[in-house]
């Protein structure tokens, strides 16, 4: 079972890491230019994003748990229907994105505060980068499902081929052109088209046979299409209530001042980083979830269980060590300004707890997805988000001021491991028969 798990982890990671690499990357960008105005700009320009396209993760969600079971059941042609299904979906959804950018780029803005130099500078980025809606989602939908088909190579393919391509031009843009802010936008625009094209051409590569199943009846089958949709909207209203958290923590850090909208930002990346490595066995469980679910393999999916935890406690453990003794280097890699460290310092306490608290909930997240328990998971982070983060963060605020950022997250994060503990008994019930 772990050569199995890693077999799927090890790709995951790999690609997964140059997510955070490349966050980290702009954001010494930014810290290493002349003003924090640009650090702000791209954090608030990225939580925008975060909540547009966060929204659909459900694509990339819904299309692997889906798409792994089929494939443990054996059906070909549902397969490749759900790759149709997922692929069409995203194509409509980016349409309607860039043909309503004016709309949401007000209400965005609107908001989410910040000082007016910023928000200028978070208007251009955005004006930029919706234009990467098409490729961003068609990736969604593209990943999951080869990482449904229990490909977790092609995955990390388009995912380090696109982000190089984005490190080299934010690189060239900012340095050279001197586009600040701007050119880290076009940096991603050209990242997210360079990996859907990558990603069409390894589709067609392996899995030519696999288009002799498309027919359209199977695609638009009305009961499949009505089951996409219901899983995909309790993934929705989970995603909505991540994307939440994380602007409300950004847009309150903008309204204390610029300063503090840096020094969060920049601890943010810890969380992210951390993120982006449990991820890699969360992925795993979603592969592998889905496929004993197919195969209704009850002994092999709770042996699974257990191991993805032994997995996510050491990896947690190893993180909260290498956060105590390697944060002043890791934030000296992201900004050269004194006052920012200063500040940052009297956080750093949450940053080294952030992999104990959280590993859970991103073990869990996998699992749920693999057997599409979407109802569960979707009712854990409902009660996570409006009985533990938003309660702690108004009864504490006047108290700890940003502190209680900081500890409404931590408790948001841990809440959703403990409730999603709590669900697993029924989501093991309903899964196996």
């Amino acid at each position: 079972m772990n050569r199995k798990i890693l077999q799927l982890a090890i790709p995951n990671i790999i690609s997964n890491v140059t997510i955070p690499l490349l966050g980290l990357v702009d954001m010494a960008l930014m810290g290493h230019l002349d003003s924090e105005v640009y650090i702000g700009a791209v954090s608030l320009g990225t939580v925008i994003f975060n909540f547009i396209y966060w929204g659909f993760s459900f694509l990339r969600m819904g299309t692997s748990g889906f798409t792994a079971q089929s494939y443990g059941e054996g059906d070909e042609a549902e397969s490749f229907s759900i790759l149709a299904r997922s692929l069409t979906v995203s194509t409509v959804i980016s349409v309607l994105i860039i043909l309503l950018q004016v709309p949401i780029e007000w209400i965005s803005f609107a908001a989410i505060g910040g000082s007016a130099e910023v928000e200028t500078l978070a208007r251009e980025y955005f004006s930029i980068r919706i234009w990467a809606a098409p490729a961003t989602l068609g990736l969604y939908a593209l990943n999951g499902w080869f990482l449904g088909m229990q490909n977790a190579r092609y995955v990390m393919i388009t995912s380090i081929l696109a982000n190089v391509f984005n490190l080299i031009f934010s690189f060239i843009f900012v340095y050279f052109l001197q586009m600040n802010s701007a050119g880290v936008a076009w940096g991603t625009v050209i990242a997210q088209y360079t990996g859907i094209l990558t990603g069409l051409f390894l589709l067609r590569k392996k899995y030519k046979p696999l288009f002799a199943h498309y027919q359209q009846s199977l695609v638009f089958n009305l009961a499949a299409l009505k089951r996409f949709f219901k899983v995909n909207s309790d993934i929705f209203i989970r995603t909505f209530c991540v994307i939440f958290v994380f602007t409300f923590f950004t847009s309150k850090s903008a309204s204390i001042n610029d300063h503090i909208l840096a020094v969060n930002s920049i601890l943010i990346q810890f969380l992210l980083l951390f993120s982006f490595f449990i991820d890699g066995f969360a992925f795993a469980g979603e592969a592998l979830a889905g496929k004993y679910k197919g195969e209704q393999r009850k002994d092999l999916f709770y042996e699974l269980t257990r191991r993805l935890f032994v997995w996510g406690i050491g990896l947690a453990l190893a993180f909260s060590f290498l956060f105590l003794v390697g944060n002043k280097f890791v934030i000296g890699l992201l900004t050269n300004q004194d006052g920012l460290y200063d500040t940052a310092s009297h956080f750093i306490v949450w940053v080294i707890l952030t992999p104990l608290i959280t590993f859970s909930s991103f073990v869990w997240d996998g699992i749920y997805i693999g057997v599409t328990a979407s109802r569960e998971m979707r009712n854990s982070m409902l009660a996570a988000t409006l009985l533990l983060f938003a309660p702690s963060f108004y009864f504490l605020q006047d108290v700890l001021g940003n502190h209680a950022l900081w500890l409404a997250m931590m408790l948001f994060m841990l809440g959703r491991g403990i409730f999603q503990a709590i669900l697993f008994p029924k989501v093991l019930a309903k899964s196996f028969h």
